[in-house]
């Protein structure tokens, strides 16, 4: 399977020549453009507590053809200095190779194609050592680990043999000396909106209720080369990614261990943390502010019996098919139908079709036309109450986000296999 994968698939031809060991079997992919230096990231990788099997990491130093000389500069810079870094701190277990594309076609040109190439050159190595299970890691230039990452990683996979994918419990730096004090305050509302938003699709029942972060993720060789391997595009890779897994099931959470990825603003991406961060800096957007909580209440009752649905008339659909129009509706409900087995092969069916992108492009929907965004110390709780918690704090956003942190991290570790 790996081997048809790059024949078809892969963005560029082998790249490391060195000959990986035979106990490979866990490979971080790291792309990194325009970045002063990766050592930071790379060190907590390298004081990682040892794993059984062998490990390497794969930077890619990537930019435009047409980028500015300046960040193609600070790539080779920051390339050069990596290299140095690593000399003096050689592992038995932990291999590090560094690969610079300095001319990347400017269409796709970005951290999409990055990763692809790195986690294509992940699929060759193993495909090379016939280890078509290997675990291939996505990390980033500006995220950090606990000591324990890999090796949890590592024996989380080892404990679920038959899962194809996982994202791994993150967690942003909200205090300290190294950003301003207005970045620490909005990034703490920003990953508030984030597991409000995901722990709201879990109340709803929803299958694609998952954090979808690049640096926060993982997968199996033979799984990636299924699903046709990773995207180009230029930011929200990781969900259209991870999109594939919430469809076919094999999606586990890893809650042992954590990512600490960066706050800071970024105008390099046209969505996400960075962007999110930024706009906010210069007040064109008010992070304060999320969907509503009747969003999810709605999508609650909208979804509770769809696996009825099968042999039964959908209620509670009228806002559902306001969004796709009753026709496209009627028609997807038969063919679905006529595909199906049973009821639950009818949800499992269903919510392929119905996939994260869709979801959200609804959610966008009701808070368009039904139910304007408000704020979060007041939607939050509501949502909180309504799983059966008690709240910490109505008032205060840091103890809010706590104890949301809480709830992710504590959570059943549970494959999301039938669509349930």
């Amino acid at each position: 399977m790996l081997e048809k994968y790059l024949q078809r698939n892969a963005f560029k031809a082998a790249l490391i020549q060195e000959r990986p060991k035979d106990q490979l079997g866990l490979i971080v992919v790291i792309p990194a453009s325009d970045e002063d230096s990766l050592i930071p990231s790379v060190e907590s990788l390298l004081k990682c507590e040892n794993t059984v099997c062998d490990c390497e990491i794969i930077v890619v130093f990537n930019a435009s053809i047409e980028a500015e000389d300046e960040i193609m500069k600070r790539n080779i810079n920051a390339a050069d200095q990596l290299k140095e870094f690593t000399k003096s701190r050689i592992s038995k277990h932990l291999k590090v190779h560094i690969l610079c594309f300095n001319d990347l076609p400017s269409k796709h040109a970005g951290v999409g194609l990055a990763r692809k190439i790195g986690m294509d050159e992940a699929v060759r190595r193993f495909q090379e050592i016939d280890n078509e299970k290997g675990i291939i890691v996505c990390f980033d230039a500006d995220t950090k680990c606990e000591p324990e990452y890999l090796r949890t990683i590592e024996q989380e996979f080892k404990r679920t043999p038959n899962t194809k994918a996982a994202t791994i419990h993150f967690e942003h730096p909200i205090s300290g000396n190294e950003y301003s004090k207005e970045v620490y305050e909005n990034i703490v509302w920003y990953e508030l909106h984030l597991r409000y938003y995901k722990n709201g699709l879990a109340y709803a029942k929803l299958p694609c209720a998952f954090h979808t972060i690049g640096s926060s993720m993982a997968v199996r060789a033979n799984a990636y080369a299924a699903q046709g391997g990773m995207n180009r595009r230029k930011a929200g890779e990781d969900f259209y990614f991870l999109q594939k897994f919430m469809g076919i099931g094999g999606l586990f959470n890893i809650l042992s261990t954590k990512t600490t990825p960066s706050p800071r603003p970024s105008h390099r991406v046209p969505f996400g943390t960075g962007k999110a961060i930024q706009q906010s800096l210069e007040c064109q957007k008010d992070l304060r502010f999320s969907y509503a909580f009747d969003v999810f209440e709605n999508l609650k009752q909208m979804f509770n019996s769809v696996s009825k649905w099968y042999i039964s008339k959908p209620s509670n659909v009228e806002l559902l098919v306001d969004f796709i129009g009753q026709e496209t509706f009627d028609q997807q409900l038969m063919k679905l139908r006529k595909l199906s087995k049973n009821e639950k092969d009818f949800k499992r069916r269903f919510f392929v079709w119905m996939n994260a992108f869709k979801v959200l492009k609804f959610v966008h929907y009701l808070r368009d036309h039904h139910f304007p965004n408000a704020q979060l110390l007041i939607e939050v709780p509501k949502l909180l109450t309504s799983m059966g918690h008690k709240v910490d704090s109505e008032d205060d956003s840091k103890r809010l986000l706590a104890q949301m942190r809480f709830l992710d991290k504590n959570e059943i570790n549970s494959h999301n296999v039938d669509a349930k």
